[in-house]
């Protein structure tokens, strides 16, 4: 249901701190007259123009505008029929999304965002699953650094392991080895929004607590518990480990994955993310104080006065860091995956990505995310997906080709 549409990619939100990066770099990477037909859509047609002017220059009144209102069918409507995919960077999406998926699976448009809302995501697959993957729509949820390279690392080192040793591993461990990039605001307020609704609903927590949360509906769940919270010390990697704030977003994903292909790692496959630290008693330390720093936040994140405390003292949403922040940003993970029987061919694969992670790097992976979802020969199947079910290999060689992120394996 995607051909014969007005446009390929359509940047929705464009006027917000994290928009205006997706449209610099569909600018830089794709220009205006290329082989990819992009526009930008808002709610206000003035504030918008003043964006595209300021971000785009001379080339302002070439890139076409939409003008939507999410509460306005008609308009969502049109904004949706007119393109074979949408990116989204308007968020709390539990607040602002929902009827752009709604819209999005009626009319078999795909879809990307960059939401890291659990429980948000739960709602939407039981909600409109069937009726994407009817209407041949694929939506796909965390094209961002949650959890792109999570989600992408694994199904990498996976298709390695299969190459190389004709098995899968059975368990495979994310490990944040070195990173530098600014606070979101927009990361903080879905946070704070998330845990204002489970004031109202307390089974929210319960969403977000399981780690099988977004698996499809009575399918086998695996072996894994809840998330790291303490200082560990990994035996693998020979350091101390910190709980990583993104895990409780990404190990859902990836297991969604795994289901969602079937279970080709097997049904006790076992996956986790944590922060490496180092070794000795300096690492031991460093892991203790991360780990206690992160249990205060999300503990004061549960209380409402806290919770508008910290809020207060996050950035705004629509606020991110300097230009300085997000150029000299930069990402390096490594996923170490066992041989079901042989240590000696363990593999551990290392993804990198250039400029900061939640913004710089961020905004090129939905981009790639969105114009692979228009332009790629998928045969992936439809519904309500994940970065790798649904672009797997396209989607790498893009972000490797376009968007500064490299996947590769590290010499043991």
């Amino acid at each position: 249901m995607t051909t014969e549409r007005t446009y390929d990619v359509v940047v929705w939100g464009a006027t917000g701190f994290t928009g205006r990066l997706v449209m610099e770099y569909m600018h830089e990477t794709y220009g205006v007259e290329g082989d990819v037909r992009w526009a930008l859509g808002a709610r206000n047609a003035n504030k918008l123009a003043a964006v595209k002017k300021e971000v785009l220059g001379d080339d302002a009144d070439k890139v076409p505008d939409i003008i939507a209102d999410s509460n306005d069918e008609e308009s969502l409507q049109a904004l949706v029929t007119s393109t074979r995919s949408i990116c989204t960077t308007v968020g709390p999406y539990a607040k602002y999304g929902t009827s752009l998926v709604e819209a999005c699976a009626n009319h078999g448009t795909h879809y990307c965002d960059l939401t890291g809302e659990v429980q948000w995501m739960h709602q939407m697959i039981e909600r409109f699953h069937t009726t994407a993957e009817s209407n041949g729509a694929r939506i796909v949820f965390t094209c961002g650094f949650d959890s792109i390279p999570s989600d992408m690392g694994v199904f990498y080192v996976q298709s390695q392991m299969q190459a190389r040793h004709g098995t899968y591993a059975p368990r495979v461990k994310y490990r944040v080895k070195r990173s530098d990039g600014g606070v979101s605001g927009g990361t903080v307020d879905s946070l704070m929004n998330m845990m204002e609704e489970a004031r109202h609903d307390p089974k929210i927590l319960d969403v977000i607590a399981d780690p099988y949360a977004l698996n499809p509906p009575n399918m086998p769940r695996g072996e894994d518990g809840p998330d790291q919270t303490s200082a560990e010390y990994d035996q693998d990697f020979g350091e101390w480990t910190a709980p990583f704030v993104m895990a409780g977003i990404n190990t859902r994903v990836v297991r969604r994955s795994h289901s969602l292909m079937g279970y080709p790692w097997g049904e006790h496959f076992r996956y986790d993310e944590a922060m490496l630290m180092g070794d000795g008693p300096r690492g031991f330390a460093k892991a203790s104080m991360v780990a206690g720093g992160t249990g205060l936040i999300m503990k004061a994140s549960e209380f409402t006065p806290t919770r508008n405390l910290l809020g207060k003292m996050a950035p705004s949403p629509g606020e991110g860091p300097s230009r300085e922040t997000i150029e000299r940003g930069f990402f390096e993970i490594e996923l170490f995956a066992a041989h079901p029987e042989d240590p000696e061919k363990n593999l551990v694969a290392v993804v990198t990505g250039d400029k900061d992670p939640g913004y710089g790097a961020t905004s090129k992976m939905l981009a790639e995310s969105a114009v692979c979802l228009a332009k790629d020969d998928l045969d992936s199947p439809t519904g309500l997906l994940t970065p790798s079910v649904a672009m797997g290999d396209k989607l790498i060689h893009r972000l490797s080709e376009h968007a500064g992120m490299t996947f590769s394996l590290k010499d043991l």
